[in-house]
């Protein structure tokens, strides 16, 4: 785990949920282990708009980034699992920060859920899902990290 560079100095986090035509993308700090949903970054083929990342990373300011990966139910790679890992090295070369992998298994089947619980099919088509998903996995990483 990344250390606070003073005692209870918060390590702000952003995370993403990967995808080939969007990326969600969510900030947290790692005082109260939270997160809140951002946005989605529109992605090409897997290439995020870099210019509107940019903006977030600029405007957040974050000292460390956390990607889902997507894996399958027992642990297996799937076809988009070296693709998230291949958006995981982009991001560490763009940006020269951090950048911490973890599964993200069932992330948005529950944003899904979430969303439909308080919104109904309406709020499942206001492409809320990706960024909801990439807050529950940055929640998720902030819970395995003690």
């Amino acid at each position: 785990m990344l250390q606070p560079m003073a005692e209870n100095a918060p390590i702000r986090i952003m995370g993403f949920d990967f995808g080939t035509k969007r990326i969600g993308v969510a900030f947290g700090q790692t005082v109260t282990k939270t997160a809140q949903a951002l946005k989605n970054v529109h992605a090409q083929n897997g290439v995020p708009n870099w210019q509107e990342l940019d903006q977030l990373v600029k405007q957040w300011q974050p000292d460390a980034m956390v990607v889902g990966i997507p894996l399958n139910m027992d642990g297996s790679e799937q076809a988009l699992s070296q693709k998230a890992r291949d958006f995981a090295e982009r991001l560490k070369t763009h940006y020269g920060l951090p950048i911490f992998e973890t599964d993200e298994r069932l992330t948005t089947k529950d944003a899904r859920e979430r969303l439909f619980k308080s919104g109904g099919y309406k709020a499942l088509q206001d492409g809320q899902v990706d960024q909801l998903a990439a807050q529950l996995i940055l929640e998720n990483w902030f819970q395995t990290q003690g």
